[in-house]
C-alpha cells in the first residue's frame, strides 16, 4: 500500500482497556504519520506498553477504533498487524540465541525449496536488508554471540523483512551505551527518511538530547 510522507497512517480513537482491578487505558487518542517519529513518554504503569500492544494485536481493546492506513480494523491480532505493516520491537528481545541472524529474521517464514530450508536464499535476503541499514553483520552469525545493541539491530532488520511500515520501539535504548544509542538513532533517522512511521516508547526523557536529532 502506497503512502505519502505526512499521511496519517495510524489512528487510535477512544481506546479503552481494563484488566482486573485496573483501567490501563481511558479514552486514549493517538495518531501517527508516515515519516514521523513519535515519542510516547510516561512512567512505568502509565499505559504506554498496553497501548502499543493494542496497536500490535497482542491485547484486544475493550472499546474504541483502530485505523491503519485508513482501514478500520476490528479484532486486531499479531498476524493481522503484521499483514498491515505493524511491527513491535520489545524491550525484552525475543530472539533464539542458538540460531543465526538470518534464521532469526525469517523464523516462522523460512524460505524453502521443496521440503528443504534454503539457507542460501535466507542469507542473501538478510544480507541485503542489513546492508540497506549499513549494519556490518554477517547473516550466518549466531545471535547469542552478539551484544544486546546488535541484537536490537537484528530485530529492526527482522521487522523490515516483513515489510513493516510502522515500527514500535519499546525502551530501545535502555541497555545501550552512548555510542550504541547514536547508532540506533542513525537507523531511526534513516527509517524516517524512507517514510516509515516510528513510535519510540520511553519512561523518561534521558538521552532525548540525542533523540532530538532523530
Amino acid at each position: 500500500m502506497e503512502q505519502t510522507k505526512g499521511q496519517t497512517i495510524v489512528e487510535l480513537e477512544h481506546i479503552n482497556k481494563s484488566f482486573p482491578g485496573v483501567k490501563a487505558l481511558d479514552d486514549v487518542h493517538f495518531h501517527l504519520k508516515s515519516g514521523e517519529v513519535m515519542a510516547l513518554l510516561g512512567e512505568n504503569g502509565a499505559g504506554k506498553s498496553t497501548l502499543m500492544k493494542v496497536l500490535s494485536g497482542v491485547y484486544q481493546k475493550d472499546s474504541g477504533t483502530i485505523r491503519i492506513f485508513g482501514e478500520t480494523v476490528e479484532n486486531m491480532t499479531p498476524k493481522k498487524a503484521q499483514e498491515l505493516g505493524v511491527a513491535i520491537i520489545h524491550q525484552e528481545l525475543n530472539m533464539c540465541q542458538h540460531l543465526t541472524v538470518a534464521e532469526n529474521m525469517f523464523l516462522g517464514r523460512e524460505r524453502k525449496k521443496g521440503l528443504v530450508l534454503s539457507q542460501r536464499e535466507m542469507n542473501e535476503e538478510a544480507a541485503k536488508i542489513l546492508g540497506s541499514l549499513s549494519i556490518n553483520l554477517a547473516p550466518t552469525t549466531i545471535v547469542g554471540t552478539l551484544k544486546v545493541s546488535m541484537q536490537q539491530m537484528v530485530e529492526i532488520a527482522k521487522a523490515l523483512s516483513t515489510n513493516a511500515r510502522i515500527l514500535i520501539m519499546d525502551e530501545p535504548t535502555s541497555a545501550l551505551t552512548e555510542k550504541e544509542i547514536e547508532e540506533m538513532f542513525r537507523i531511526i533517522r534513516q527509517l524516517r527518511s524512507e517514510g516509515k512511521g516510528i513510535v519510540y516508547s520511553r519512561h523518561a526523557l534521558k538521552n532525548c538530547s540525542t533523540s532530538s536529532t532523530a
